[in-house]
């Protein structure tokens, strides 16, 4: 089964107690795929400028994914700086829109039947219009941020009543349903129309929830993280990659969803970027899959 994926491109200049790097490849369509292929067969719509380094399109289609949706626009790529003083928590230094001002994604004839959509966390108008191009989509899922929730919070509403799955972290649902309590939110967030509710809950992992349904997933025991940028993203690419290649929607595949995820994202947690994800092999996976068999009870 093929996945869409839909988000930003960017250039990261990135510093946390580790260490700093400029201008690194980043954005949600590019972790969320770089984690998918591992999966399924990916394809990627999102905008960059004429400044984009050609080596990172290399990078991408090198790794199978299909970026006909990626579109070179006159201008300068999507910048974004930012800082962890400690790894929890991001400070934004500096955010240069530049072309993805301007994004407004255009979805192809090949694109449009793909069976899974996932909507990264781009303006929930944007995310609406995808939506509305697809045709026919067995599952679609999308991401957000406090930034719309305050901003856009309607149209939001309006995405979140059409998807299948909401992926969120545990500050932006209380926000979003304002209630302290994610469970209560998350049956709240269930009412407005999504099957799942997935939150994200940093270094404590994560907890799906559906009707008459919930599943924990731990973190992986990562022993030395790096770089947080891109593990949510790396997350939802994991656990909709795997979702797409067993074509499957049942409790177990969905379980086993939340671990491929949990995966995916501490691989990325190791290293500035993609410096470590690039390298994840089918076996690694697999071995961090095992390890975390070992902690936990799950089929």
């Amino acid at each position: 089964m093929s996945l869409l994926i839909v988000g930003s491109i960017a250039l990261d200049s990135i510093i946390t107690p580790f260490g700093e790097r400029v201008d690194v490849l980043g954005g949600s369509t590019v972790y969320t795929s770089m984690a998918s292929k591992n999966f399924c067969k990916t394809n990627i719509v999102g905008v960059v400028g004429a400044d984009f380094p050609k080596e990172h399109i290399e990078l991408l289609e090198s790794n199978e994914i299909d970026t006909e949706g990626m579109v070179i626009a006159a201008g300068k790529t999507f910048r974004w700086k930012g800082v962890y003083n400690d790894l929890n928590q991001a400070e934004t230094l500096d955010t240069q829109l530049n072309v993805f001002a301007e994004f407004n994604p255009s979805i192809s004839d090949n694109y449009k039947k793909c069976d899974y959509v996932f909507l990264g966390n781009i303006d929930p108008v944007l995310q609406l219009s995808v939506l509305n191009q697809m045709q026919n989509s067995k599952i679609t899922a999308c991401d957000t941020m406090n930034f719309w929730i305050s901003g856009k919070k309607e149209t939001l509403l309006k995405v979140i009543k059409k998807v299948d799955i909401l992926f969120i972290n545990e500050e932006e649902i209380k926000m979003l349903i304002g209630d302290a309590n994610i469970f209560q939110a998350a049956e709240i967030a269930l009412s407005l129309g999504p099957k799942l509710v997935v939150i994200k809950c940093g270094g404590h992992g994560s907890v799906c929830i559906g009707e008459n349904f919930i599943f924990f997933a731990p973190v992986y025991p990562v022993k030395r993280a790096i770089d947080p940028t891109g593990a949510g993203d790396s997350f939802a690419g994991g656990f909709m990659g795997y979702l797409a290649q067993k074509d499957n929607f049942d409790k177990d595949t969905i379980r086993n969803a939340m671990i491929y995820g949990t995966i995916m994202a501490s691989f990325c947690v190791e290293a500035f970027s993609l410096e470590r994800v690039k390298e994840v092999t089918a076996k690694s996976i697999e071995l961090r899959k095992s390890k975390i068999r070992k902690s936990v009870i799950f089929r």
